[in-house]
């Protein structure tokens, strides 16, 4: 089964399957129930300091995608819940 990408502001759809928050922060002005997620999975998301780095500059995105495959070495037991509920259907990373 895919994972697929949905920003957290667009409406939770039946077609998403397993909802996940991979995100450090919460979404502004988004309350908790209307996300609709199975949890929020914040251990996975780039840490802040590389957050900061990238600065959301297209030219830094190869050197971040490298340091985000770093920091997420090692962490195998927090996919745990992803890798069980992709064998049964699609997740959705929030």
């Amino acid at each position: 089964m895919p994972i697929r990408v949905k920003r957290a502001y667009a409406p939770a759809t039946k077609r998403d399957g397993t909802r996940y928050l991979v995100d450090r922060i919460w979404t502004r002005g988004v309350k908790k129930d209307a996300l609709s997620i199975e949890a929020w999975l914040k251990e996975l998301a780039p840490s802040i300091e590389l957050r900061k780095w990238f600065g959301h500059d297209p030219a830094r995105w190869a050197e971040l995608k490298k340091r985000y495959f770093k920091e997420l070495a090692g962490k195998e037991d927090l996919w745990a819940p992803i890798r069980s509920a992709i064998r049964k259907h699609i997740v959705t990373f929030v």
